[in-house]
């Protein structure tokens, strides 16, 4: 009892000293329980909308055997209409309907202007039936009674300003649909973001489907007392043969929805699990150090105690105990503002267009639990080092003012160690570098990654006394006895020194790499863009997103003045019997003979245009190796949905590129000749030539024919490297967004070193000002030792960012990424943002310092 009336008491005398810690903790384990909170939220609104949205039974097409890499051609897979009369005789059944739905549509109102989702979310068209009343209900006018009327959801309504009687153009595969607003459906349930629009039954199926006579499914409703898994069976045997079909419970139905969203939800769950185990990594280094510093503090009070009695596990014991008084306080915090966090995040996908209701908060029992249990273990495993140090205060220490006992033999044995890892770590990065492939080379460098991160943690303090004498050569010495003074501080404790920095050097080693890989990734695709793309313009879905480009757009682009040539871009699915004998899942380029001008590929056998002519092909490097084939083989090519070719291999391209890698290629007009026109895909893009001297007049025209298809943009080479410079700058921002709570749990720790090492060195400070330091010089002296320790720790951690970032591309440049580009730029803001940084935490200890009593810091024991 009195160890813990010991801990309690030191706990909320350093009160002040500890909440700097706290934060660290709070900060941390708030990012961990935000992150469970908000993905079971959204988990629990998809469970709750999927629930609503499925019948009792639902019969679904089995969808063909094909290769997940290629495209379909914009026309959903059906059901024939006479499933709906076999599904509602089955017994157990009290009504059946066929069901229509289609995402490959655009909706646009009478300007053009996209109707669709501003969060990404899919754009759903389909009939009104009575199965939709699960989810929504008519809120005002009617539902749809013909092909120029359409009913939208009321969130769709309100984020576009939409109202009864406004004109709507609905873009499908089939060709367009137009009509008037008859009438607005609301979710019953929170809809995360899609936009939904309703047609009548027989235009949803000749628009969106292609004919009168299939459904994309049935929804069967069970009779009273009739269990979803009986009426499953029932309507197996109504159906009778149920090869072409897969039936679902409603259980079911939305198990198989959930799952595919499941992959998006995983990776955003574990990537931001992934930045708030860095943050609490950082967050280690700041309790470490504070209770430390606590100890070297509480010397001579430590050995008071051991002189009256208490043995060295109590002494431990004592400070794990204000350890677990610091964690649980910390974590408590952690939970609630973690929760606050969700909520943040709901609010800020709300802005965004993904609409999250708080009602579906959900704060499962686990995620307190994960962030107490993790919050207390981090912080009491953080404070044991320094607890079996303190144990080691002997007895007399309470006769001197000295702190805690020097272990001048850990120090070298942990040195040692460092240095092993920092060594083994580079050994495993240069592997990594000269790997034959990228597979092999991957555990390398993740090996060489965490090797360096700990060995340059372990060797902290050794290289603090080389560097900062270094950086105060360069820094401080300009300053005079002010800036000898903060060097002597900076290294006066070495360890403390490393650690502090280190806390720094964790976020920005990687700032710096990801800075290097994103760079260089922009530098490799721009070089490979200018290398290989002949094309003046591209056309393609707007933002990548995989759509196909209708053929009513098509058709426009083919009628744009000041065009040289318009290339079409197929992929078609095939089975391959190469001569060997073996067959695979392949997708052959169906192009236009004019993309061996758009983008240029070098070929190691044959001529690239002779694979254009009349039943010819080429294939890949890669792929020619490996089934030992050459110039001149026939290939048996059976064209999914259509008909068997044999087709002569004229050419054997290069894989030693980016773009088109191992593609094959087929003129379009011999796809065509295998394959019904219904059944050939769409264009997943398409390139363009202007006619010399009027580049600006095609841009303009290309641009003004697609003003009717928002969906689809038209870019020239600057726009698209442009786009690859957003794009991969977006998601670095993201990334540093995430990596600012672990910079910022850095800099608290910074703040709380010197906080601390203030009050260690109270009674120097007032001997110093009684010689004549004026405050002015004493807060300079502690914001220069602050940024003196905070470039150490920039630099640390920018040099070993930039070898991990150089040792990535590397590796990446197997994959065609070959120019290493140093984000100089980024690299030395960052360097000097560190500077500041210093200079920001060292505020409030400088003011504090400054305000000290002379005679009272004088008389401090």
């Amino acid at each position: 009892m009195t160890v813990w009336k010991t801990s309690r008491r030191n706990f909320f005398a350093h009160k002040g000293r500890m909440a700097l810690s706290a934060v660290a903790v709070l900060l941390s384990v708030a990012f961990v329980c935000g992150t469970l909170v908000f993905t079971d939220t959204m988990n629990t609104t998809f469970d709750k909308l999927f629930a609503a949205t499925a019948a009792d039974v639902t019969v679904v097409p089995k969808a063909p055997e094909k290769d997940d890499r290629l495209p379909g051609n914009g026309k959903p897979v059906t059901v024939p209409a006479s499933a709906v009369g076999r599904a509602a005789e089955a017994t157990g059944a009290k009504a059946a309907e066929g069901v229509v739905s289609s995402a490959s549509v655009t909706v646009v109102d009478r300007h053009d202007k996209n109707m669709g989702s501003t969060s990404g979310g899919p754009t759903i068209a389909g009939n009104w039936t009575r199965n939709a009343l699960r989810s929504m209900e008519l809120s005002s006018g009617h539902a749809p009674r013909g092909p120029t009327e359409v009913m939208v959801d009321a969130d769709t309504a309100d984020k576009h300003h939409l109202k009864l009687g406004d004109e709507l153009r609905t873009i499908t595969a089939n060709g367009d649909i137009e009509a008037r607003i008859s009438g607005i459906a609301t979710f019953k349930v929170t809809n995360p973001g899609a936009a939904v629009v309703y047609f009548d039954t027989a235009t949803a199926q000749t628009k969106l489907l292609g004919g009168p006579d299939v459904f994309s499914a049935v929804s069967v409703t069970a009779e009273a007392g009739v269990s979803d898994e009986q009426l499953k069976k029932n309507v197996a045997t109504a159906l009778g043969d149920t090869s072409a079909y897969e039936l679902r419970t409603q259980e079911e139905s939305a198990a198989s929805s959930k799952d595919s969203m499941g992959s998006f939800l995983d990776v955003m769950k574990y990537a931001m699990l992934g930045f708030a185990g860095i943050a609490l990594l950082v967050g280690i280094f700041l309790i470490v150090n504070t209770f430390s510093m606590l100890v070297a503090q509480r010397t001579r009070e430590i050995g008071l105690m051991r002189a009256i009695g208490s043995s060295r596990k109590q002494v431990n014991r004592s400070v794990l105990i204000e350890a677990l008084f610091l964690g649980v306080v910390g974590s408590l915090l952690g939970v609630g503002a973690g929760v606050g966090l969700a909520v943040g995040l709901m609010k800020l996908m709300g802005a965004m267009g993904m609409e999250l209701s708080t009602e579906d908060l959900t704060v499962a029992w686990t995620t307190p639990v994960v962030g107490l249990v993790l919050g207390i273990v981090v912080t009491v495993v953080a404070a044991y080092l320094p607890a079996r140090r303190a144990g080691k205060v002997s007895p007399m220490a309470a006769l001197r003012d000295a702190g805690t006992p020097a272990d001048g033999r850990a120090g070298r044995v942990r040195a040692a160690i460092g240095l092993v890892l920092t060594l083994a770590g580079g050994a495993a990065l240069l592997a990594a570098t000269r790997a034959d492939k990228a597979s092999e080379g991957s555990p390398l460098l993740g090996a060489g990654v965490l090797f360096t991160l700990i060995g340059f943690i372990a060797i902290g303090p050794l290289l603090a006394s080389f560097v900062v004498r270094v950086l105060s050569a360069v820094m401080l010495r300009m300053f005079g006895p002010v800036g000898r003074l903060a060097e002597r501080n900076a290294l006066r404790n070495p360890r403390r020194t490393g650690a502090t920095g280190a806390a720094l050097m964790v976020g920005l080693a990687l700032v710096a790499c990801l800075s290097v890989v994103g760079s260089s990734m922009v530098a490799s695709a721009t070089e490979e863009l200018d290398k290989s793309v002949g094309a003046d313009f591209i056309v393609q879905p707007a933002g990548g997103d995989g759509a196909l480009i209708v053929d009513q757009a098509a058709k426009a682009l083919k009628t744009v003045p000041d065009i040289e040539h318009l290339t079409e871009y197929k992929v078609v699915g095939a089975r391959l019997t190469a001569p060997d004998g073996t067959t695979e899942n392949e997708g052959l380029v169906a192009a236009d003979p004019t993309y061996k001008d758009d983008v240029r590929r070098e070929t190691v056998s044959g001529e690239l245009a002779a694979a254009y002519g009349k039943d010819a092909m080429s294939v890949g490097e890669t792929y020619a190796t490996k089934h030992r084939v050459k110039v001149g083989d026939r290939m048996t090519v059976a064209f999914e949905g259509g008909e068997t070719a044999k087709l002569k291999v004229a050419a054997i391209t290069s894989d030693d590129v980016n773009i088109d890698k191992g593609a094959m290629y087929v003129n379009i007009t011999t796809a065509a000749r295998y394959v019904p026109a219904d059944t050939l895909p769409q264009n997943m893009i398409m390139f363009a030539k202007a006619t010399d001297g009027k580049e600006k007049e095609a841009y303009a025209a290309l641009k003004s024919a697609l003003a009717k298809y928002p969906q689809y943009e038209v870019k020239n080479q600057a726009d698209f490297k442009e786009q690859l410079q957003d794009q991969i700058g977006r998601l670095l921002n993201i990334v540093y967004g995430l990596l600012a709570l672990a910079i910022i749990v850095a800099v608290l720790g910074v703040v709380n070193t010197l906080a601390l090492s203030v009050v260690e060195r109270t009674r120097e400070i007032g001997l110093m000002r009684a010689i004549g330091l004026s405050r002015r010089q004493l807060r300079r002296m502690i914001r220069l030792e602050s940024v003196v320790i905070a470039v150490f720790g920039a630099l640390l951690g920018l040099g070993l960012g930039m070898g991990w970032g150089t040792a990535a591309q590397k590796l990446l440049a197997l994959e065609g990424l070959g120019v290493l580009e140093i984000p100089w730029p980024t690299i030395l803001t960052v360097f000097v943002a560190s500077a500041f940084v210093g200079l920001f935490a060292a505020l409030v200890p400088a003011f504090r310092a400054g305000r000290m009593n002379v005679l009272n810091a004088i008389a401090t024991d």
